[in-house]
């Protein structure tokens, strides 16, 4: 039976630590140039409505160092633009394609797809989550730090999507973690509540910045204004300003806090220039880190097809 990845929640605690095995495990053979072929005739399809850079690439070579065949759609020039219904599309790529990577707007709109699809489909991102993204980003702090449990994990600025998936992966895992967001922009309350009951009180929601870092181990934050939402660029900028993460903010964390971003980085906004190159920010590991989990996402959902 196929299995999709929409969200986190399609994942058990066992299946998080056997990505994680396996993303190092794959991480260390490619540095060691050891190819791994598993995926040798098979062939992914990349549906993107959004743009991307570090998912579609990173997926892309996730398919070809595997030894399959990725095959980048951009919505806009499907049949999806002509109102073909979400169904067919997706009844039609499933006799053609292993599985598909889709990123979209509506969380609705993937769901849809994956109830007709009869390949994996895996979410490359949605206005609501981005599964993918925290899997790689929780490899990364593991590679960092040696460990989840007992650590504080703290996000600075919009309860977005990316924060929605923090919060998945939470009440799985049952992390510590601290949002600090502007009233009005914290995250989703149906996917809020559910996860901090999950967690028993291990997932608190602020709207003091400087409060949320104490003692911090890891502080996180993402742009303000995310695809969809330019209109509200210049009212995101004054309302979140106090959010900027910034020396000030990380020197009252933990003298070792790691700083991260998904990117892409409007330095001087969310992130200062000097934290975001300085020497706590581990951005980069975290940009590559998508290459080998995406890597272990491929194998475990399409080897199986």
């Amino acid at each position: 039976m196929k299995k999709d990845l929409l969200t986190l929640r399609d994942l058990s605690a066992d299946d998080f630590e056997a990505l994680f095995a396996r993303s190092f495990d794959l991480k260390g053979r490619h540095g060691a140039g050891i190819p791994d072929l598993m995926l040798q005739g098979r062939t992914l399809g990349l549906v993107f409505d959004k743009a991307s850079t570090r998912t579609r690439v990173s997926f892309e070579a996730a398919m070809i160092q595997l030894g399959g065949t990725p095959l980048f759609l951009s919505a806009k020039d499907t049949q999806l633009a002509r109102n073909e219904p979400i169904a067919d599309t997706a009844r039609v790529l499933s006799r053609y394609l292993n599985a598909l990577v889709v990123r979209t707007y509506s969380q609705g709109l993937l769901e849809e797809l994956a109830a007709a699809a009869s390949v994996p489909v895996i979410n490359g991102l949605t206005d609501l989550y981005h599964p993918c993204q925290v899997l790689s980003d929780l490899m990364t702090i593991l590679e960092k730090k040696g460990k989840l449990n007992g650590l504080k994990l703290v996000w600075v600025g919009d309860g977005n999507n990316v924060a929605h998936s923090w919060l998945n992966a939470s009440a799985i895992l049952g992390l510590h973690l601290v949002l600090a967001c502007p009233e009005g922009y914290y995250p989703k309350e149906e996917i809020l509540e559910p996860a901090k009951k999950d967690t028993s009180g291990n997932i608190i929601v602020l709207s003091d910045p400087k409060q949320a870092v104490c003692d911090a181990d890891v502080i996180y934050t993402d742009v303000w204004t995310s695809m969809g939402q330019e209109s509200e660029s210049d009212l995101r900028k004054k309302i979140f300003r106090p959010y900027q993460v910034n020396q000030a903010l990380v020197d009252l964390a933990k003298d070792d806090v790691i700083v991260m971003h998904c990117l892409p980085a409007h330095k001087g906004d969310e992130i200062s220039a000097d934290v975001f190159e300085g020497p706590r920010s581990v951005v980069w590991d975290q940009a590559e880190n998508k290459l080998h989990m995406h890597k272990a996402v491929l194998e475990r959902f399409v080897a199986r097809q």
